[in-house]
């Protein structure tokens, strides 16, 4: 199942693997492209030492500077969406998911250029990697 709000802006995509492990999958893929990890907050874990229970659920931020600072030079509101970030999360049956805002959701939300959106483009394509 693939899921792109028209809406929000959010696509969803199904997992082969665990929320943990479609993470990992994804943080290595991050860095064999050469991309930097900025973050790998783990909420579930976190809800954990708070006392709560949620299912898996991690967001990692991502990105490379040269691709992120000409959005944030040309609309200085783009870097409210960047570094780009991922979440890797389980819904209550135990599913897998993988969530991204879409490349043209964030062109559109803050009126970039569709030239300098190429860089981050890459985003669809690593999450598809990361879910298979």
């Amino acid at each position: 199942m693939s899921v792109d709000s028209a809406d929000n802006g959010v696509v969803t995509i199904a997992s082969a693997h665990g929320a943990v492990a479609t993470a990992d999958k994804l943080e290595a893929l991050i860095r064999a492209r050469g991309l930097m990890l900025f973050a790998r907050i783990d909420f579930s874990g976190d809800a954990a030492r708070a006392g709560l229970a949620m299912p898996p659920s991690q967001l990692l931020v991502f990105g490379n500077p040269r691709a992120g600072t000409p959005l944030m030079q040309a609309v200085p509101t783009a870097a409210l969406d960047l570094p780009l970030k991922a979440l890797a999360w389980e819904d209550a049956d135990g599913r897998a998911w993988l969530s991204y805002n879409a490349p043209d959701y964030l062109q559109a939300r803050h009126g970039l250029d569709a030239s300098l959106m190429q860089p981050v483009s890459g985003v669809a394509a690593l999450a598809e990697a990361a879910a298979r």
